[in-house]
């Protein structure tokens, strides 16, 4: 398996499909990320088309165990980001 791309890779590769500099294309991406923190922060969801939706749920109070003492103790409720993969990437990867 091959490493993650990193933020510096992302933006050249983006700066190159823009046909624009690099300083540009960063900027694009923080206000792309910016916008989407916003948005899902504020109890939203983005739908990125052919990629996915990125939203989030609340999750209940629930039972959890402590693998290292077994000890059972109550979580208080919380709220985690999902994203949902589109099926045009899942097809793409399988494909």
């Amino acid at each position: 398996m091959s490493k993650p791309m990193t933020k510096t890779q992302l933006v050249a590769a983006l700066a190159d499909k823009m046909g624009a500099d690099k300083k540009t294309a960063g900027a694009a991406l923080d206000a792309i990320c910016d916008l989407i923190t916003s948005e899902v922060s504020a109890g939203g969801a983005v739908t990125l088309p052919g990629i996915g939706k990125i939203q989030c749920r609340a999750r209940p109070e629930r039972q959890v165990r402590n693998p290292a003492t077994g000890e059972t103790f109550t979580k208080a409720a919380d709220k985690v980001v999902k994203m949902t993969i589109a099926k045009a990437l899942k097809d793409s990867v399988n494909g």
